[in-house]
């Protein structure tokens, strides 16, 4: 709060800057803007068709999320305003008053001025291939350079068009809302309709292109995929030729059907031959071997064809289990078992047991069951060979499937990219066939006169001027480091203030502060203040006393703060004696009348009663020289004096040197009872000063404190302040 009364002190001190620096800047602003032109303002409106998509034909994308639909705005808006659109419009408005002088929007500057007929045709027909062809216009030749020098001059260019042109979503409709200022209403409406009709034909044929490129390359892009799939079948079927598979699927089941079938055919083989061997078995052990020889001997002739038979039904058998039980084995299988039952039975009619034991009916059962044993036994070697067949081929199948999966892996492969860019050439032909083309919505007519912003720009100028004042007094105040008030003072050193006065223009006028009698209002606001500073002074000891006042420099207004309180005291009835101790400045010594010298002083006490004016004030000058008090007098005499004036005045008020002669200071410092130190407003506290300031803390109570000089800013009253 301290730091911003101090600036708006500042202010208040320079508040004949803060009020002529914005008038001056408004008369100045009036006299530059009386002649602006008057601004027509026109307003055009362009459809893209991203919200409202009832002119498509084909609505082929999804719908777009509010984000994407801002992006796309925001996109185009801004391709609006490129350079290369810009150019475009440069051109037309070039070419419009080149070729209609008559009807131009602006009035030729000089370059145009400076074109005869034959330069004026040249740059129309340069300008207007250049429009034809589309091209930026860029600095860098010298065709180049006279356009954009054209352009400049009647501000036609890009940053000239830019400024007065602005481009907006109409809040979350379909159109881009196009609005223009020019000084011409027909210039404003032209820009407007310019700018949409070329950034239509740029966008467009920007579109048709990327629609070109894009079916270009997904044609060749589907040609290759075509090629791959092709590429993958081709191989499935020259593998499939080269290793005779029809059908890899069909054929793995067709064998593995055969092989169950023969594995079941083997079982029940197998299982006749326990059955039949048990059975013969047991018919054996019903003949005894008498009989077992009489019939073998009986059937020797018989056996040898029914042995003959069974060859060649086993041969026939073995044929039709190999051939997978081929139909035309069957006939002679069948006609070769009927042969066998014959030969067969002819054994049994034969009388070859012994007549006395009937047992004919055991000899034919066992004669069957041995051929069908016989014929179970050739089946099951038949049957396993040809399983061992079956599977041989069933192996060979395995090493052609999983080629053939890899292949056929491939082919599925290549079948969904081609699918996939079969897709997308068949999306990207149907777009193009049906393009998304902006047109204008809206046509800008001649625009309407816009309220002048004459006095708006009168207004901006005194605002911006006083702010800048304040910005200025800102930045001085802030790396201002000078001190102008107690506060500071205080602050700044650590040492309390115990009073101000305020700036006097007549301040060496001594005889003046001694009378008393001026009624100026400085001088009345300086005795209110030296007053306080009494005040201050009588309550740190009320009884006779020595003070010495000094400062850290030469100056510092010691003289009229010594003779102000010489006056303050002698107001309350005291009697005071002045000494200049000063041998440097002799201030009071230059600005007083007749008096003693305190070199005498230590020669005759008496002295300075001598000198006691009617107002009770007693002045010792000096007689200057580069000289201290120790070379005047001794310790002891100068102490036996100061103790004998004491007895004849109340207040001994001593100006010494400033502390840059320190040891000057000291000598006098020694002597007093109270140590003041006066401080000129305006002054900075340095470096050198920080010593200075720790010598009046090392004197503790002695040292009263500081009394700021030369305020400029004052209420009549001070206060101490620690």
């Amino acid at each position: 709060m301290n730091e911003l009364v101090l600036y708006l002190k500042l202010l208040y001190r320079n508040k004949i800057a803060l009020i002529l620096v914005p008038l001056v800047t408004l008369v100045i602003c009036f006299f530059l803007v009386r002649e602006l032109p008057d601004q027509f303002k026109s307003h055009g409106s362009i459809s893209t068709g991203l919200v409202d998509k009832t002119e498509q034909v084909l609505n082929l994308a999804e719908k777009d999320q509010e984000s994407e639909i801002n992006r796309k705005f925001d996109n185009l808006t801004q391709m609006m305003m490129l350079k290369r659109v810009m150019d475009q419009v440069s051109y037309n408005l070039l070419l419009h008053d080149l070729q209609n002088p008559d009807k131009a929007f602006r009035q030729p500057g000089a370059v145009m001025e400076s074109l005869d007929k034959a330069g004026r045709q040249k740059y129309i027909t340069l300008v207007s291939q250049k429009l034809k062809n589309r091209e930026e216009l860029l600095p860098g030749n010298k065709e180049n350079d006279v356009i954009i020098s054209l352009l400049e001059d009647t501000g036609y260019d890009y940053n000239s068009l830019v400024s007065k042109i602005s481009v907006y979503r109409l809040k979350n409709s379909d159109y881009i809302s196009i609005d223009a200022e020019a000084d011409n209403p027909l210039l404003s409406a032209f820009l407007i309709n310019t700018l949409s009709a070329e950034f239509i034909a740029y966008y467009s044929s920007r579109i048709i292109d990327n629609s070109n490129r894009a079916i270009e390359f997904l044609t060749d892009f589907l040609t290759k995929k075509r090629n791959a799939l092709t590429q993958e079948m081709n191989g499935l079927r020259n593998y499939k030729i080269r290793n005779r598979v029809l059908n890899l699927n069909e054929q793995a089941r067709s064998l593995y059907g055969q092989i169950a079938e023969y594995e079941t055919k083997r079982e029940s083989a197998e299982k006749d031959i326990v059955a039949y061997s048990a059975a013969i078995r047991n018919l054996d052990n019903k003949f005894n071997p008498a009989d077992r020889r009489y019939l073998e001997s009986a059937l020797t002739g018989i056996n040898q064809q029914i042995v003959v038979t069974k060859q060649q039904l086993r041969a026939v058998n073995d044929a039709y289990i190999r051939n997978n039980f081929d139909p035309k084995y069957k006939g002679q299988l069948d006609s070769l078992q009927s042969k066998l039952s014959r030969e067969i039975n002819d054994a049994s009619d034969r009388y070859v047991y012994n007549p006395m034991v009937v047992k004919e009916g055991l000899v034919t059962q066992k004669l069957n069951l041995e051929i069908e044993l016989e014929l179970s036994s050739n089946s099951v070697a038949s049957i396993q060979q040809e399983l061992r067949r079956l599977n041989r081929k069933f192996d060979a199948l395995v090493p052609n499937e999983a080629e053939i999966q890899e292949y056929e892996t491939g082919i599925d492969i290549a079948s969904k990219e081609y699918m996939e860019a079969l897709q997308r050439y068949n999306n990207a032909t149907l777009e193009s066939s049906f393009p998304v083309f902006l047109k204008q919505a809206e046509k800008a007519l001649p625009g309407n006169i816009q309220p002048s912003k004459k006095l708006i720009l009168l207004i901006l100028s005194v605002v911006i001027s006083f702010a800048f004042c304040l910005f200025v007094f800102f930045i001085i105040y802030f790396f201002d480091k000078s001190v102008n008030h107690p506060l500071q003072l205080a602050n700044e050193t650590d040492i309390p203030v115990i009073g101000y006065l305020n700036y006097t223009p007549d301040r060496q006028d001594l005889s003046s502060i001694r009378r008393g009698d001026s009624t100026r209002k400085w001088d009345e606001v300086f005795r209110n203040l030296i007053r306080s500073v009494r005040y201050e002074l009588d309550s740190e000891n009320a009884s006779s006393k020595t003070i010495v006042i000094t400062s850290l420099a030469e100056g510092e207004d010691k003289t009229l703060l010594t003779m102000g309180l010489a006056w303050a005291f002698s107001k309350v009835g005291k009697r005071v004696l002045v000494i200049d101790g000063n041998f440097a400045e002799r201030g009071i010594t230059a600005g007083g009348a007749s008096f003693g010298f305190i070199e005498e002083l230590f020669h005759d006490k008496n002295l300075a009663l001598s000198h006691v004016g009617a107002d009770g004030i007693a002045v010792l000058g000096n007689k200057g020289g580069d000289t201290s008090l120790s070379e005047i007098a001794t310790a002891q005499v100068a102490g036996e004096v100061f103790d004998y004036l004491l007895t004849k005045f109340d207040i001994i008020l001593i100006e010494t040197d400033s502390l840059n002669s320190m040891n000057k200071a000291k000598e006098w410092i020694i002597f007093a009872d109270l140590v003041v130190s006066s401080f000129e407003a305006g002054k900075t506290i340095s470096g050198d000063d920080k010593s200075k300031i720790g010598y009046f803390k090392s004197l503790g109570d002695k040292f009263t404190g500081w009394v700021l000089t030369g305020a400029r800013e004052v209420t009549g009253q001070a206060a101490r302040i620690n």
